[in-house]
C-alpha cells in the first residue's frame, strides 16, 4: 500500500522517497534554472538535498539550481499532524540572482532562526529598504501560485484532501489568505491586528519612526505592517496562526481587503 504520510514516505529507500518528495518542485521552477528532472548538474553533482531519516515524520528539502550555491532555490519543510494530515512549517522560494541580506544570521555567524530568536538589526534594515518583508534573504521567485499547484498534487497522490500551514510572519498569512487560506486558528489576531492599524486603531499612534521598522506608511503597507509586527508593535510575539486550505478549493477571506502590499 502506498504511504499516506510523511513517516510512511521516510521508511522507503531513498530512491523511492526522492522520486516523491521530487513532486513538490514546480515544474516551472526546473524550467526557469534549466534543471534536470533528475535534479543534477551536467557533473553529476546532487542539487537536491533531504532530511528524512527512517522513522522521522518530517522533511526538510533543499533544491539548488548549481553546486556550492549559498542558498537553496527552494526550501521546505513539513511534517505530520497527529492525525497524519500534512502541516508545512516553512516554504521559500529564494531568488538566488538577487541580492543577499543576512538576516538570518548575526555578525558573528549564529542563526536568527530568520529574526525570531535574535535580530540583525542592520540587514533587517537594508532588506527593508531594498524592499524584502521580514525573514527574507532574498527576493522571492513569484512562483507562489504554481508552488501550490504541485503542492496539491503532492497531497492528492497521499490521498488527502487539505493540508495545514504555520505562517513566520503576518505578511505570510496575508498572502495564505489571499491565495484561498482559511485559519485553523488566529484569525482573531488577524482581524484585531486589521483593526489596530485602522483609522483612529490602537496601532496607528505607535508608527512613529522611533524605529525604522515603525513607518508611518504601514497602516496600508502589508509588507511594512509586517515589519512593524516583527519589529514588537503588538507587545507580543506573532505567534499561534495555523491556516489550512482544501485542495481544489478557495476560502474567501477578506480580512485585510483593500491593503496594499
Amino acid at each position: 500500500m502506498a504511504p499516506n504520510t510523511i513517516m510512511g514516505i521516510n521508511k522507503l529507500h531513498i530512491t523511492e522517497k526522492r522520486e516523491i518528495y521530487a513532486r513538490l518542485i514546480p515544474p516551472v521552477l526546473l524550467d526557469r534554472f534549466k534543471l534536470s528532472p533528475y535534479l543534477v548538474d551536467n557533473q553529476g553533482n546532487d542539487l537536491l538535498y533531504l532530511k528524512c531519516s527512517s522513522g522521522s515524520p518530517s522533511i526538510e528539502m533543499s533544491l539548488y539550481h548549481q553546486e556550492k550555491s549559498k542558498d537553496p532555490v527552494l526550501y521546505g519543510h513539513m511534517t505530520d499532524t497527529l492525525n497524519g494530515q500534512i502541516h508545512v512549517l516553512l516554504y521559500i522560494l529564494n531568488d538566488p540572482d538577487s541580492p543577499r541580506f543576512n538576516v538570518d544570521i548575526m555578525p558573528d555567524g549564529s542563526p536568527t532562526k530568520f529574526g525570531t530568536y535574535q535580530r540583525n538589526i542592520d540587514a533587517e534594515i537594508a532588506a527593508l529598504k531594498a524592499g524584502l518583508a521580514p525573514g527574507q534573504i532574498r527576493s522571492g521567485l513569484r512562483m507562489l501560485s504554481e508552488a501550490i499547484e504541485s503542492f496539491e498534487s503532492f497531497i492528492l497522490s497521499l490521498k488527502h484532501d487539505l493540508y495545514f500551514v504555520e505562517p513566520l510572519y503576518y505578511h505570510n498569512a496575508v498572502i495564505f489568505e489571499r491565495n484561498g487560506f482559511d485559519y485553523l486558528s488566529g484569525k482573531r489576531l488577524m482581524k484585531r491586528i486589521n483593526d489596530g492599524f485602522l483609522e483612529n486603531g490602537d496601532l496607528v499612534p505607535l508608527l512613529d519612526h522611533s524605529t525604522p521598522f515603525r513607518h508611518s506608511e504601514a497602516f496600508n503597507s502589508i509588507r511594512l505592517r509586517s515589519w512593524a509586527i516583527h519589529d514588537g508593535i503588538l507587545g507580543e510575539q506573532f505567534d499561534g496562526v495555523t491556516m489550512y486550505k482544501q485542495v481544489g478549493k478557495l476560502a474567501t477571506i477578506t480580512i485585510t481587503l483593500g491593503c496594499q502590499w
